[in-house]
């Protein structure tokens, strides 16, 4: 099997040859684009023989000043899929799939409708707070900030399909807003989980396959609860959750598990080669060979050697 054929047949549960990987981090400042963005990208791929080739998104929505209450959100303009920052993501994508070998299985990132919105008012607030203020915002005016997300999942789904279209695979669905400090269960059901369903159907109305995953730490799980239906993969942190693959498989019955180590620290950073080997083999025993990807999202730090990730991809393909 080629990474491709791995990947697919994983995803449908079918039996493989080895279990494949996924394995993904945040490339320095410059990358973000261009030449240089696919450069960083291709050079990741080679160095560290994943089966999935995801595509970073570090294009996000612009920021809008002046944002200082949840009635200021009617500030925020309309958005395009001419507008700069979905048009520099295209070309990335068209640009890697240009030049990336066949056979491997490809995605591309989509920030969901939290982390979307989110980065409209990021530049005014900073990361840590912005994530406060947006339930507070939404209190003060359900309607104006609700109308921004509507419209944010509205352009999320043009490039869910503009992604397609380009010839990926899939759309890595990144969701946030689960964590039990910020919004209330019942501002999640009802102001968030309709609109990660509604970007979420869309990829796969497109074309693609969805892989959900689920942000941060300190998570009430529970509120995905019904979005296995609308995803092929689900992957999380399951130590930052913190939620087991045994859990998820509970939780989430109909779709295939991606994940199993931990990032930022753990064997996967610190660990000799042989650590390595000898954890992804563990995790494998425990938790089988159907509808499984080794993965660590995003959170690698920049600085780490390749190797490390190549070991962990050939020891889960033994």
């Amino acid at each position: 099997m080629n990474g491709r054929e791995r990947v697919t047949a994983a995803i449908k549960k079918e039996p493989v040859d080895g279990i494949p990987s996924s394995f993904s981090l945040h490339f320095p400042a410059g990358c973000e684009y261009g030449e240089k963005g696919a450069e960083a990208h291709l050079e990741f791929f080679e160095k560290t023989g994943t089966d999935i080739y995801k595509i970073m998104n570090e294009n996000l929505l612009p920021a809008c000043e002046g944002i200082r209450c949840g009635a200021d959100w009617k500030l925020i303009p309309g958005f395009s899929k001419n507008d700069a920052w979905m048009t520099r993501q295209l070309d990335l994508v068209k640009r890697i799939l240009d030049k990336c070998e066949p056979g491997h299985y490809t995605m591309g990132t989509l920030h969901g409708i939290v982390a979307s919105s989110l980065h409209l008012i990021e530049k005014t607030y900073g990361y840590d707070t912005g994530r406060l203020v947006m339930p507070e915002h939404l209190r003060q005016d359900k309607d104006a900030v609700f109308d921004v997300y509507k419209r944010v999942a509205d352009i999320m789904c043009v490039l869910a399909e503009e992604y397609i279209k380009a010839g990926l695979d899939s759309v890595y669905y990144a969701a946030l807003g689960g964590e039990y400090r910020y919004y209330t269960d019942e501002e999640f059901e009802t102001y968030i989980a309709p609109l990660d369903k509604q970007v979420m159907s869309a990829i796969r109305e497109s074309g693609g396959t969805c892989f959900l995953h689920i942000c941060k730490d300190r998570l009430n799980m529970q509120r995905y609860a019904g979005y296995g239906r609308y995803a092929d993969v689900v992957n999380w942190g399951i130590y930052e959750a913190p939620f087991t693959i045994a859990q998820a498989k509970e939780l989430f019955p109909e779709p295939a598990i991606m994940g199993g180590l931990a990032n930022r620290s753990g064997v996967l950073v610190e660990g000799t080669k042989e650590e390595i080997r000898a954890e992804v083999r563990k995790i494998i025993q425990e938790n089988g060979k159907t509808g499984f990807i080794l993965g660590a999202d995003c959170t690698i730090p920049t600085e780490i050697e390749c190797w490390r990730v190549k070991a962990a991809a050939e020891a889960a393909r033994e």
